[in-house]
C-alpha cells in the first residue's frame, strides 16, 4: 500500500498581519488543518516573507498536534484502550 499525502499552505495578509492555514490533502488523509498568524510591529520594515515564515511554522505546529491528537484517537478506538504516543 502507498499514500501520498501533501500539506498546502495558504496565506492572508494585509501589511500588518499575515494568517496561514496549513492543510492535509490526497486521497486518504485525515483532512486536518493548522492555523499560524503573526504580527509585524509597526517599528519594523515591511517583510512579507518574513510574516509568511512565522505564520507557516505556527500552522505547521497546530497541524502536528491535530495529527497526533487523531493518531492518539484512532488508537484509543483501535485497541480499545488508552493509547499513548510518545511525543
Amino acid at each position: 500500500m502507498q499514500n501520498h499525502w501533501d500539506v498546502e499552505l495558504s496565506f492572508e495578509e494585509d501589511g500588518t498581519h499575515t494568517s496561514c492555514e496549513a492543510r492535509l490533502i490526497g486521497q486518504g488523509a485525515p483532512g486536518l488543518s493548522g492555523h499560524g498568524a503573526s504580527l509585524r510591529s509597526l517599528a519594523d520594515r515591511p517583510a512579507p516573507r518574513i510574516g509568511e515564515e512565522l505564520a507557516a511554522a505556527r500552522a505547521l505546529e497546530e497541524l502536528c498536534r491535530n495529527l497526533r491528537s487523531q493518531a492518539n484517537g484512532d488508537i484509543n478506538d483501535a485497541a480499545m484502550r488508552p493509547g499513548y504516543l510518545n511525543y
